[in-house]
């Protein structure tokens, strides 16, 4: 029976035509395939960009932490999970294709009335009926073939979403190692600031004790100290946050995380320019934009399973059975019942279908628009990212001028205040400005830092999905 199932399946496949509109991928605007704008040749190149870009920092505990955070995150454990989801559902819909195959047996026991009793056997006994029915549907039209190219779609942007998130938490992990780091440079500023404007404040107070200044200045100058020796809490509480932050996106509880990821007290600092490549493989590389493009596509077969409601569906089915008042009978010689034949099914009012299609179509629009905007978005991110990282590097490097200056000055007001040249207002602005500039040059550092782990965010990456 499945044999002339199958060879009348083929017979009608001569003859099928898929309906519905083929998907075409989009065409992104020539212009983005160029070379960035904001792109800075003293701190950027054109080379492709690196997809493990963490290990240019050179750091063997970063790396550590970012494989960590890829193996256990919670947020790609959730990303995998809808992965795997939308893969059983293209499975799910791919056996659409196979033939329906449905087994079923059934027992009685019941009494005829004596009208029904077949003559030689008893009024009350048992019936026993089983069966086997296959129904196969014949795709004339192109309605499972659109299914399963949909659900394709959507496994690849379900694969996307995951590279997605992969990109985030490799970004964030390393922005919490960065962060630590940099809170813990800054600390040591803060510190040392404290130390140097304690040395002030002792030679103040000896100069006060013999009378060649007043108390006033020792004050001013005690004030000073104690608002620098403010900052050091608020910049400690900073770092526990990031490391907490950096515990979690790998994984872990606070307590659970490696002594060794709070060690380092340097800024994350590049020696070289970063590669960034060109637009078009910007756009390659985009994970959020290949799952723009894959739900377009989904859109697009969703359009083509709506217009085959228009047509008939044809099915070919065919069951055997038995039926007797023993097991004797089911599997011996009782009768034998079989049945072969198309099942053909057709709305006849189309109004529903065309309402489908017309819905189809406009989700298609939609996810073309979305397509379009997320493309935009890209290149506006990355565009942004390049712009703030070479302003960055800009700003410390007027920054680190001004902190040098700065130190001379307070290095020259110190001894002249010992030798009696200057008052203690001019002592007190000097170390003040020299204090400002070293921890503003501090911060800057931490800015470049995030600004780098911004455009390498923006650039996307190239993963090997699971």
């Amino acid at each position: 029976m499945v044999r002339i199932l199958l060879a009348s399946a083929a017979a009608l496949a001569l003859a099928a035509c898929t309906v519905g509109p083929d998907y075409h991928a989009p065409v992104t605007p020539s212009a983005a395939a160029g070379p960035f704008v904001a792109a800075n040749p003293a701190v950027t190149t054109t080379a492709a960009a690196d997809d493990r870009w963490w290990q240019l920092y050179r750091d063997p505990v970063l790396d550590g932490l970012i494989a960590d955070a890829l193996a256990a995150n919670t947020d790609i454990r959730v990303a995998i999970a809808r992965l795997a989801a939308a893969r059983a559902s293209l499975r799910e819909v791919r056996g659409d294709r196979q033939p329906q195959t449905t087994a079923g047996a059934s027992a009685t026991y019941g009494r005829l009335s004596a009208i029904q009793r077949p003559p030689g056997l008893d009024r009350e006994n048992w019936t026993i009926d089983t069966g086997l029915d296959v129904a196969y549907e014949v795709d004339l039209f192109g309605r499972i073939g659109r299914t399963v190219e949909a659900a394709r779609g959507e496994v690849g942007a379900a694969q996307a979403d995951a590279d997605s998130v992969r990109v985030a938490v490799v970004a964030d992990t390393t922005r919490a190692y960065a962060d630590a780091a940099a809170a813990a440079e800054r600390l040591a500023v803060a510190e040392r600031i404290v130390a140097l404007i304690d040395r002030s404040l002792r030679v103040t107070q000896g100069r006060a004790r013999v009378g060649l200044t007043t108390g006033l200045d020792t004050a001013r100058i005690a004030a000073l100290r104690n608002q620098r020796q403010a900052d050091i809490p608020a910049i400690a509480a900073e770092r526990q946050a990031a490391l907490s932050r950096l515990a979690a996106l790998t994984g872990r509880t606070p307590a659970e995380l490696p002594a060794i990821a709070a060690e380092r007290s340097a800024t994350l600092r590049l020696t070289q320019p970063i590669p960034v490549g060109d637009g078009a493989a910007l756009l390659a590389r985009r994970p959020d934009v290949r799952a723009a493009e894959r739900r377009l596509a989904a859109a697009t077969a969703r359009i083509g399973v709506a217009t085959a409601d228009l047509y008939p569906r044809i099915s070919l089915g065919g069951s055997i059975g038995s039926t007797g008042t023993g097991l004797g009978n089911v599997f011996g010689a009782g009768p034998l019942n079989w049945l072969l034949g198309p099942l053909l099914s057709w709305n006849v009012n189309p109004a529903k279908a065309r309402a489908r299609i017309a819905g189809a179509e406009a989700n298609s629009q939609a996810a073309l628009a979305t397509f379009d905007g997320v493309v935009l978005t890209a290149l506006g991110e990355t565009e942004t990212a390049l712009s703030n990282y070479a302003r960055a590097l800009d700003r410390r490097t007027a920054l680190q001028a001004a902190r040098d200056q700065a130190a001379v000055a307070a290095r020259i007001t110190r001894a002249q205040q010992r030798e009696g040249q200057i008052d203690s207002l001019a002592q007190l602005d000097a170390e003040r400005t020299f204090a400002d500039t070293e921890a503003a040059l501090a911060l800057a550092d931490a800015q470049i830092a995030d600004a780098q782990i911004d455009l390498f965010r923006s650039l996307g990456g190239s993963w090997t999905s699971s």
